[in-house]
């Protein structure tokens, strides 16, 4: 025993050498790095990662230039003329939005067989659901311990007319919208029933015997009909369905539907370098954007206390959500760092919250996945325009949040048009991380069957991003590979 005693100090010694000699190591290969460091790596740094250091400096100088403005009490004309530069950056990236969703979901799934689509498109559905679970379970318990629906309801004097809409039509529009009859207004409106009033003219019949009231036999009687109707906006969810049965389709053809793959693969392509082209145009349009949206909000200390609250409730359960919940789905999974696959998403991820819109900022987590994370080809241009139409995480955790905030207000019509704006961008950025931790994960799963199909398609994206003079960040990793030709030139 005393022999045992003895050995354990020893041993509890020696650990701590250990741990101080690899603390110490570290340390000094540390400083050799830094002191290693030349003005040529400084500047490379920058050159690789320029866009998104731009990207930052652009949100940070719209921020204090957003706060900065609003003492002047812009006019709303003022406002909108201000905001134009953030306004043409919207309408740019919308504008490739549907040719990209089209050529990325039709390549794709024409690159993949029948099965290996099955299990990838079972195993995103599987992600979406189990992400939309926790994020609506997050919204109800924040809910429930901050309790911001607490107190008086006499700051909620505006009532906001809220259309009735039946749950057996909402659903019935889903499925019609998943078939549209005509594909080219598909790009632009979307199927929604509407309801009108109809008088309908009633007997009014007590055993047999027919009443009269005021002379007439008949009373007359409104009620509320559904008719069709369309309100303006992409259907996605038709365009999707479509471009996925197109694309298995192309890729069971074999040779007959080359020319059509190779057409569509070609479209994908100039489709990418435009959007590398309007990306270095982002920084000065979230920049816009930004300080915009700060100008012509609200005072936010004339917010009251409920309203605050439920905004302070949702920020709160977004950060949960996008800070801790995702990453750990996607260690869990491919037991991977998620910081690392996050820092690859940062372009994407400062878009999205400039620009209050996970379709405009498709394009982007496009070229963030593939190029930065070298994420495969095939599966993002499947999970991607999947997830950016049914896959809304921040959206579940704000309307499951919302639903209990107005019962805890007694069922009272609110009027939300007047809350803190960045509560809706942080919910686009949970929406944008989610699809790109989503695309993560599937491609972990079904490794297998991509290196089956044929590893060279997917990883001819990586093989071409060295060809391309629009390439916008590197990983270290690619840099530390290209550091001995960068010393010789040096030399």
């Amino acid at each position: 025993m005393t022999q045992s005693n003895g050995e354990n100090p020893q041993r509890t010694q020696s650990g701590l050498h250990q741990i101080r000699a690899g603390i110490q190591s570290r340390s000094l290969l540390a400083k050799k790095r830094v002191e290693n460091i030349t003005m040529g790596d400084v500047k490379g740094f920058f050159i690789r990662n320029a866009f998104v250091i731009l990207t930052i400096v652009a949100v940070i100088i719209g921020i204090i230039l957003g706060f900065a403005l609003r003492p002047y009490k812009m006019s709303y004309r003022e406002v909108k003329f201000f905001s134009f530069p953030g306004e043409l950056l919207m309408r740019m990236l919308q504008m490739l939005v549907l040719p990209l969703l089209i050529s990325s979901l039709i390549t794709g799934m024409a690159a993949l067989d029948s099965r290996a689509s099955g299990k990838m498109g079972m195993r995103a559905v599987v992600y979406y659901t189990t992400t939309t679970v926790i994020a609506v379970f997050i919204g109800i318990v924040m809910v429930l311990i901050i309790h911001p629906g607490k107190g008086s309801k006499d700051e909620f004097t505006k009532q906001q007319q809220i259309e009735q809409v039946s749950p057996a039509d909402a659903f019935l529009d889903l499925i019609r919208n998943m078939f549209p009859p005509n594909l080219v207004e598909a790009c632009t409106k979307q199927f929604k029933t509407q309801y009108a009033k109809r008088v309908v003219h009633v007997k009014m019949t007590v055993n047999d015997t027919i009443f009269t009231v005021n002379g007439s036999q008949t009373i007359a009687r409104e009620e509320m009909i559904p008719v069709p109707g369309t309100v303006n906006g992409v259907n996605a969810l038709g365009l999707v369905v479509f471009s996925m049965c197109f694309g298995l389709i192309i890729g069971s053809m074999r040779e007959q539907g080359q020319p059509l793959k190779d057409f569509f693969d070609c479209l994908n392509e100039a489709i990418m370098r435009l959007v590398a082209i309007i990306m270095w145009y982002a920084p000065i349009g979230i920049l816009f954007l930004i300080a915009g949206k700060i100008v012509e909000m609200d005072d936010i200390t004339t917010m009251g206390g409920q309203l605050g609250m439920y905004t302070v409730t949702v920020i709160c359960g977004l950060l949960i959500h996008a800070i801790f919940v995702l990453p750990t789905l996607y260690f869990v999974v491919t037991r991977k760092n998620p910081f690392v696959f996050i820092a690859g998403l940062l372009q994407a991820l400062i878009t999205a919250l400039g620009t209050s819109s996970s379709s405009a900022t498709l394009p982007i987590t496009f070229k963030c996945l593939e190029e930065n994370n070298k994420v495969d080809k095939r599966v993002t241009r499947f999970v991607l325009p999947v997830g950016a139409t049914i896959n809304m995480d921040g959206t579940a955790l704000y309307e499951a949040l919302a639903a209990i905030f107005i019962a805890q207000v007694n069922d009272y019509d609110l009027n939300f048009g007047q809350i803190l704006t960045i509560r809706d961008r942080l919910r686009t950025t949970t929406n944008v991380l989610g699809d790109s931790i989503g695309a993560g994960i599937v491609e972990h799963l079904s490794r297998h069957e991509l290196q089956n199909k044929d590893p060279e398609v997917g990883n001819s994206v990586v093989e071409e991003a060295d060809k391309k003079p629009y390439q916008l960040i590197c990983q270290e990793n690619e840099y530390e590979n290209e550091r001995p030709a960068d010393s010789e030139t040096k030399m």
